[in-house]
């Protein structure tokens, strides 16, 4: 088994290079019915560019009074969608930070052939360069809130435009990196939402070592995205945010889901980003196993050799899982 390293990125990196000197500012909604063809705007969603010319991978881009700017999304279909007139579950799938990641990540990095064959829809939308699926504290550059963006117009938009299980059940979310944080989050604060949860090399303890990924987040999201505005508010943080979004502050809301979680145990001699980076996520992946297990939840875990990366097998045999956890279309 081959770790996929073209496209490494880390939650870390959007940081990277950031000085003490960095100004940092102050300052869930169930789907109508599905319709077979996604062909209209609705849930503050306004569509200004779409390509449904791919038998498989439908792009949108929206204006939305969320986000400043227009984020986009793709929607992967399975194979035969367009004949079948069945329903299917959705896999909510978050790309990590860094400048060189957004909705296309997992195009890149071979979704399309991870997928083929499979009976499940995989939507995969914007986040920000470090959006950290959060509304943040505070922004100097507009609009970006991403939770709203995600829970409460592109998920319900998904549910009434295609043809999906719009319940419990019929979702799954996973991510890599910051992604994976975004999905362990939404999971839990949406607990209705969201049947499995998966997180790739995503952090799972916001507070430990004095609260370095909440740092991360805020450093990295007013460098990348807020213009020195800040995820969870500094120089103090918004306590009841961080308490809110905390994976291992909230473990009894990941009680009767599947949960999946890797993370990599060497370090990387070349990409020292890489390396920090993984070594927080692997001793916060263990703080909340720690938990999951003391408190009775099952739940499945891997740690790989190589640092912070996707790893394709991990993502094929995770989506068997979360296949066989849903509704069967």
């Amino acid at each position: 088994m081959t770790e996929h390293r073209p496209h490494r990125r880390s939650f870390l990196k959007a940081a990277g290079g950031l000085s003490a000197a960095v100004a940092l500012g102050g300052g869930g909604v169930l789907a109508a019915a599905s319709t077979a063809h996604a062909a209209g705007d609705g849930f503050g969603l306004r569509i200004v560019d779409r390509n449904e010319g791919d038998p498989r991978m439908w792009y949108y881009r929206f204006a939305t009074d969320a986000i400043e700017w227009d984020p986009g999304v793709n929607v992967l279909l399975p194979d035969g969608y367009h004949t079948s007139g069945r329903r299917y579950p959705v896999l909510y799938l978050f790309h990590g930070g860094g400048t060189d990641q957004d909705f296309i990540t997992f195009d890149r990095a071979g979704v399309r052939a991870w997928t083929a064959g499979k009976p499940i829809i995989v939507v995969m939308p914007d986040g920000g360069h470090a959006g950290w699926y959060s509304n943040p504290v505070s922004s100097n550059t507009g609009p970006r809130n991403w939770e709203t963006f995600h829970l409460n117009q592109v998920l319900p938009w998904v549910d009434a435009n295609f043809r999906t299980y719009a319940e419990y059940d019929g979702r799954a979310v996973a991510g890599f990196s910051m992604g994976g944080f975004g999905a362990l989050k939404y999971a839990a604060k949406y607990y209705g939402h969201f049947a499995s949860v998966s997180a790739h090399s995503g952090p799972a303890s916001m507070r430990r070592d004095a609260g370095l990924v909440t740092h991360w987040a805020n450093l990295s999201s007013a460098a990348l995205d807020l213009g020195g505005g800040t995820v969870y508010g500094a120089p103090l943080w918004n306590e009841a945010r961080v308490n809110a979004d905390n994976p291992v502050q909230n473990v009894e809301r990941y009680r009767n889901k599947r949960v999946f979680l890797v993370a990599g145990t060497s370090p990387d001699p070349v990409n020292w980003f890489d390396t920090a980076n993984e070594t927080q996520v692997l001793a916060g992946q263990r703080e909340f196993r720690g938990l999951l297990g003391n408190a009775g939840i099952p739940h499945e875990w891997h740690e790989e050799p190589g640092g912070h990366v996707i790893r394709d097998y991990m993502f094929r045999r995770d989506l068997d899982g979360i296949i066989a956890r849903l509704r069967k279309a």
